[in-house]
């Protein structure tokens, strides 16, 4: 069995990561300048004041752009991406939180074979994601995702699975799925449709609403 975690997740429609880590080292090279240049200012200033200061070749390399490229990219990860205006601007919506989930397993004919109930857990950061789904005999986990903009419908997620049976539930046994995800522009309802290969074969679908 793989330890669950999270992954990296592709976005389709936003704006690349490598275009973002391009404009953050521009950014980090006139923030550092600006702040060496400030600080330096300030010691000049204190000289002339008759004061004996110097600056320490550590505290200048904590201003490096180096290190303020960093900072930036650990902002943008745990809160930026989710700021009014700079999330428009990379189209990756906010989706973590709680999702109560209801399904329904079909026939070939499209008929209800059965009826079931889960709880879905996202965790989220710009570049991580992890996709928990947990029911009353089984729970699955996302393995890789994407993320895509539907002009019309909102957004849709896409994302593979692997889902284990708990102990005791000698009836089923863990296989891999993948499941299409159409998410409203308001981020509280998702509809969607699974799909389970190996030893179980069936497919159905969903429909998810955020926890307030």
């Amino acid at each position: 069995m793989v330890t669950p975690q999270d992954h990296e997740y592709a976005v389709m429609g936003g704006v690349e990561r490598a275009k973002i880590g391009r404009y953050l080292s521009i950014v980090s090279s006139v923030i550092s300048a600006g702040l060496v240049f400030s600080l330096l200012s300030v010691v000049d200033l204190a000289k002339t004041s008759g004061l004996n200061v110097n600056v320490p070749p550590a505290v200048l390399s904590l201003l490096g752009a180096g290190m303020v490229f960093g900072g930036l990219c650990w902002i943008l990860s745990k809160y930026a991406w989710k700021w009014p205006l700079i999330d428009r601007l990379l189209k990756v919506p906010n989706l973590a939180g709680i999702w109560d989930c209801q399904g329904e397993s079909l026939h070939l004919d499209g008929t209800v074979a059965y009826q079931w109930n889960g709880e879905v857990t996202i965790v989220q950061s710009w570049d991580k994601l992890r996709i928990r789904l947990k029911t009353a005999h089984s729970g699955s986990s996302s393995m890789a995702a994407a993320l895509a903009t539907d002009s019309v419908d909102g957004y849709v997620l896409l994302y593979q699975y692997r889902n284990d049976p708990k102990v005791g539930e000698s009836t089923l046994a863990s296989h891999m799925g993948c499941a299409v995800v159409t998410i409203a522009n308001d981020l509280t309802l998702a509809t969607a449709e699974y799909f389970n290969g190996g030893s179980r074969g069936t497919f159905g679908k969903m429909n998810w609403t955020k926890r307030l």
